[in-house]
């Protein structure tokens, strides 16, 4: 979510407050917030394992949105300057995009377990990258593509689809990655005009009224010890966000950024530990090619910075 980061979710860059360059103390955080986010997606699993997918995102969208309007009445001006905004309409559409994507990745946790869903996931900062031509008009060099080409090798390494009887199922994942790229740049996008506050309130706000709306229809009985998970995964939620955004107050996102693959790891173990999947050979060889092909991105992409 994930930063995904549900993984997940994960605002391409929360709030600033400050500008610092304390790398060691920003990738410590990073780190951190891998381990809650990787948390955050097996309590997602277990939940969504139980009860309604859709319910149990808006519980948790619930208290999300609680954490962003309480951001914004902290902030200079309160809520009204910061839900201040002349693209309303595409703020709505980037909060109600990550919220299906969310659906859409923990529906994937469910069917696949999370060491494929997440292996698979991964891919999406290749996939901003070869969408950030079309989408946003920036040049993509040849070197970028063939490092987005063997990501994608990676990717068929592991649904193999040529393999057997393939799994229809296994594209879900992929698809989560395709949705959370295309936030990702939308949100780009949207920092031309908008205050990276006002993407983040809108982001709960909008994703919050979606989910109820969708949510509400699902609502079932929750057992007295799931309602301690849930409570959990809403507090994972918030915690995780308000570590990257100490991440990013303490250092530059290109500095960070690699260490968010260490919610792979953390969610792998996990899945194994926890729900007894198995790591599958060439699962583990298509995430080694994914993560590698994504650190050559983000190395382009500070070496042109």
């Amino acid at each position: 979510m994930t930063m995904r980061p549900d993984a997940k979710i994960l605002e391409p860059h929360p709030p600033r407050i400050t500008q610092k360059n304390n790398v060691t103390a920003g990738v410590l955080l990073m780190i951190a917030a891998t381990i809650v986010f990787a948390l955050q997606d097996g309590i997602s699993r277990h939940l969504a394992g139980q009860y309604n997918t859709f319910m149990v995102i808006m519980i948790r969208y619930w208290f999300f949105a609680l954490f962003v309007i309480a951001l914004a009445a902290r902030a200079p001006g309160g809520i009204r300057a910061t839900a201040r905004t002349d693209q309303l309409g595409l703020q709505i559409f980037r909060g109600v995009l990550l919220v299906a994507e969310i659906c859409v990745a923990v529906y994937a946790f469910t069917v696949l377990g999370l060491v494929e869903s997440v292996a698979v996931f991964i891919c999406y900062p290749l996939l901003v990258a070869a969408l950030s031509g079309p989408v946003l008009g920036e040049t993509v060099g040849w070197r970028r593509w063939a490092a987005i080409s063997v990501g994608l090798i990676g990717v068929l390494i592991i649904l193999q689809p040529g393999v057997g009887v393939f799994d229809p199922l296994a594209i879900i994942p992929f698809i989560s990655a395709l949705m959370f790229a295309l936030y990702g740049l939308i949100t780009r996008y949207a920092a031309r005009r908008d205050s990276t506050a006002t993407s983040f309130f809108w982001t709960g706000v909008a994703g919050m009224v979606a989910m109820t709306l969708v949510g509400m229809w699902y609502w079932e009985p929750m057992s007295p010890g799931d309602w301690r998970w849930m409570g959990l995964l809403c507090v994972s939620g918030v915690t995780g966000h308000w570590l990257l955004i100490k991440c990013y107050e303490m250092a530059e996102a290109s500095a960070v950024q690699p260490f968010a693959y260490f919610h792979l790891i953390w969610a792998a173990a996990l899945g194994v530990v926890v729900f007894g999947e198995v790591i599958r050979t060439n699962v583990a060889i298509g995430a080694a090619i994914i993560v590698a092909a994504g650190l050559f991105t983000l190395w382009r992409e500070r070496q042109k910075g």
